[in-house]
């Protein structure tokens, strides 16, 4: 990494690069943080520098407010983006929630006439078009709980422990506030490529719903399937990584 770039608190680099030839950006879903990319960097060769975003309220950002609010999250976020960005060519990878951030900071990017990435891997989401299904956000704690026990990924232990659950239940509502009150900018297709994936056992999207992105990219749109649920790359990122490789 560049040294004369100031750190922002928006972007964690745990293995920093001096000369990547690719930034690969990773945006995290919902109730979860930049360290779920802590360890991919030893999956990736040595000119790849693992980029992962950390939205406020959490980990490194605990002690600052969470955003529950679009027009509070893209302007910032972009802005941290920027020298980043300008240096080297990038991707982005984003994971549910992440997938409709790092969609949406895409345009945001091109709207400002700055670096768009050279391709946008989309996972565990539908298309942005589609309308949220069945919102839980404004529901009670124990169907967040339920929810989010569905996603899978998280020890029967943690979801037991009643302080943890405290500190968690308000990032899980602010994350599933974004998510659901998503609404699509409306903005024309990228020329960009796009790669999506999903779990097979994924009880969030179906094999259509996330071919739907295909309408997004006057590009080449791929789409794979991997064994496991909606979390289906966070005990074992190699596979995925993998696959993203082959298109870089």
């Amino acid at each position: 990494m560049n040294t004369t770039i100031t750190p922002s608190p928006w972007i964690k680099i745990f293995q920093p690069i001096s000369q990547p030839t690719l930034r690969l950006f990773c945006f995290h879903p919902s109730a979860s943080g930049a360290s779920l990319f802590r360890l991919w960097g030893k999956y990736l060769p040595s000119n790849i520098e693992v980029c992962a975003i950390q939205l406020p309220g959490r980990e490194t950002r605990i002690k600052e407010p969470l955003i529950t609010k679009w027009d509070n999250l893209l302007p910032p976020l972009t802005q941290a983006l920027k020298p980043l960005i300008i240096e080297y060519p990038f991707v982005f990878f984003g994971h549910s929630l992440g997938a409709a951030v790092c969609f949406e900071v895409a345009h945001q990017l091109r709207m400002k006439k700055l670096p768009t990435p050279k391709c946008l891997f989309i996972s565990g989401r539908y298309a942005p078009h589609i309308p949220i299904d069945n919102p839980v956000h404004q529901k009670s704690d124990q169907v967040l709980m339920s929810k989010f026990r569905d996603y899978g990924g998280t020890p029967e232990a943690v979801l037991q422990n009643r302080d943890l659950i405290e500190l968690f239940l308000p990032i899980l509502r602010a994350d599933l506030t974004l998510h659901e009150t998503y609404i699509e900018s409306g903005e024309p297709p990228f020329q960009f490529p796009i790669v999506s994936f999903r779990g097979k056992n994924d009880g969030e999207l179906n094999h259509e719903e996330l071919f739907e992105w295909s309408h997004h990219t006057l590009g080449s749109f791929d789409l794979h399937e991997f064994p496991g649920g909606h979390m289906f790359f966070q005990k074992e990122p190699k596979t995925l990584i993998e696959t993203i490789l082959k298109f870089l």
